[in-house]
Formats: C-alpha cells, sequence, structure tokens
C-alpha cells in the first residue's frame, strides 16, 4: 500500500515582515496564516512545528490503535499530546525533539503490556521514524 499527500505553502515578502498561508491537498487546512509572529510571537495561525506536533501525536495515536487492536483489543480510547521543541542552532534553527504524553484506557489489558506496545508504536509510527530529533513517550494508563 502506498498513499501520497499535498500541502502547499505560500510566503509574501520576506523575513519577520512576510506573511504565509498553508494548505492541504484534502482542504482540512486552507489558507491557514503562518509567518514570523505566528512561530514566535503566539500571534492567531500556526507555524510548522504546530503542524509536526499534531501529526506525530495523530501519527502515534493511530499506530497504537492499531497494535492494541491486532492484539485482541476492542474498547478504549487513546489520547496523545505532542510538544515539538524548536531550537536556535548556529545561524538556524533545528527541531530537537518531540515529547508524547498519552493517557489510554483500554479494557483487558495491564500496565506492562499497554506500555510495550506503547514503546513500539512510537518507535515505528512512520512520522516518528521520519523524526531525527529526540523522541520521549510518557504514559498514564487508566486500566
Amino acid at each position: 500500500m502506498k498513499t501520497t499527500n499535498t500541502g502547499s505553502a505560500r510566503y509574501d515578502g520576506f523575513g519577520k515582515d512576510g506573511k504565509g498561508s498553508l494548505s492541504t491537498g484534502s482542504g482540512a487546512l486552507d489558507n491557514q496564516p503562518y509567518g514570523f509572529n505566528t512561530r514566535f510571537e503566539d500571534a492567531p495561525g500556526t507555524n510548522p512545528e504546530e503542524l509536526v506536533a499534531a501529526a506525530h501525536a495523530s501519527c502515534f495515536t493511530m499506530a497504537l490503535s492499531f497494535a492494541l487492536a491486532r492484539a485482541g483489543h476492542e474498547q478504549g480510547t487513546l489520547e496523545t499530546q505532542a510538544r515539538v521543541t524548536l531550537e536556535k542552532d548556529g545561524e538556524g534553527f533545528t527541531v530537537t525533539r518531540s515529547d508524547l504524553t498519552l493517557t489510554g484506557k483500554v479494557e483487558g489489558i495491564g500496565r506492562e503490556d499497554f506500555e510495550k506496545l506503547a514503546a513500539e508504536a512510537k518507535a515505528n509510527c512512520p512520522i516518528s521514524k521520519l523524526l531525527k530529533a529526540e523522541i520521549s513517550l510518557e504514559t498514564t494508563f487508566e486500566g
């Protein structure tokens, strides 16, 4: 199986004074504003690191969901927060880490098995594989 997804970005002007917008091929995001002010000054809009955080949280959560289903579990809830860190690196910036915080409530599984499946999902979800940053995982199990 292979899928290809698209996204696009436009930036009018340059540097701090520039203003951008981004869209996804699905239309889920359509001309969403982004720029220096949304990245570093908390202005309304999004930024690349926020999008990576959402992608990582959703990819990891889906990977864990499928792992739980393969293990025979049918009921439960998973919630993941991802916190992506962008740090100054010489003249530029680097995404240095993605911290995943998972809360899971799954019927019929113990904490040890849950955490094992979560660690495997963290290591193997496609977005984890894409990132070269450190990735941590903290779990809360509500058995």
